[in-house]
């Protein structure tokens, strides 16, 4: 009896072997396929556009040569790619802050309200399932500088009309409200998220200490609640802001006298309308490598003041 224990003791020790012996290989097997799509969908395309960018090469041409880092010496040398740089972080500085604070504002007030808060949430988030380039459109009309609403409605209080996509100081600033308008809701609807997240209970406790009045439970309470959320919305908001590209193309095209380039558009002219690819992946590397970069700065600066 002993032994036909032994026996069956070791064949299931053995089975037990070999199980952890081919359970490995099983998952490697399984793993295959997302491993394939990943390195042909994403990690390949970076490759191939990083290599590019050290080549002359030239939409179109059968053969190319290495230039080294001639590339990006150009780019350092090129005053439009320094300028559209100049734009996108301007634009970038007029959007993030306020499409942030406007989300903020619009969830902490739509999430207070008893009757209609769907209605209102559906309505702000609109421009978020618009389509952007259709949208421009209507700006480009809202914002003419004849007959243009906004325009009458400036005479119509006595101030003088403005050329907001004609004026070199003001074709930012148009554009970056319309950014705002189409960031704003999204933006809600995170911090909405954030503010269900939030217990509770204390906010009861917060009113036994004497907090009682809305805008001190917002800075005592809502606002440290709301670190995580804040930290990813400022992170997305800025990395979409970096890549406005739509409303240039469709509004300005970089115009007037460059005021309105930015580094997308320079990108698109140079690889689209140039030909030029070996440059145009030149000013992708950049491009990507200071959007890994403002990712990191924020997420090290504001994962110091995030209370959870």
């Amino acid at each position: 009896m002993a032994m036909v224990l032994s026996s069956g003791a070791s064949r299931t020790a053995s089975r037990r072997r070999l199980g952890a012996e081919i359970a490995p290989s099983v998952a490697y097997w399984f793993a295959t396929p997302s491993v394939i799509l990943l390195v042909g969908t994403l990690l390949l395309p970076i490759a191939v556009m990083v290599t590019m960018s050290f080549t002359d090469y030239e939409l179109g041409a059968l053969d190319y040569s290495f230039l080294g880092f001639d590339n990006y010496v150009t780019l350092w040398k090129d005053r439009s790619f320094w300028k559209a740089l100049f734009n996108t972080i301007y634009y970038v500085a007029l959007v993030v802050p306020a499409s942030v604070v406007i989300g903020l504002l619009l969830a902490v007030m739509v999430n207070g309200l008893k009757h209609g808060r769907k209605l209102y949430q559906i309505a702000f988030f609109l421009p978020v399932t618009s389509t952007l380039i259709a949208m421009a459109t209507v700006w480009k009309y809202l914002l003419h500088g004849t007959i243009g609403p906004i325009n009458h409605l400036l005479t119509a209080i006595g101030l003088p009309a403005m050329e907001f996509f004609g004026n070199p100081s003001l074709v930012m600033p148009a554009l970056a409200i319309i950014g705002v308008w189409s960031l704003a809701g999204f933006n809600m609807v995170l911090f909405t998220a954030g503010l269900t997240a939030i217990p509770q209970e204390l906010y009861e406790a917060s009113a036994v200490d004497g907090i009682d009045g809305p805008i001190e439970r917002f800075f005592t309470v809502t606002l440290p609640m709301l670190g995580p959320t804040t930290m990813f919305v400022i992170i997305t908001t800025s990395i979409t802001a970096f890549k406005v590209f739509d409303t240039v193309a469709v509004l300005t095209r970089g115009g007037p006298q460059g005021a309105s380039d930015v580094l997308l558009y320079v990108n698109y002219l140079e690889g689209f309308q140039y030909m030029r690819i070996g440059l145009a992946s030149a000013i992708t590397v950049v491009f990507l490598g200071i959007i890994l970069l403002l990712s990191l700065i924020q997420a090290k600066v504001l994962e110091r003041k995030v209370h959870y």
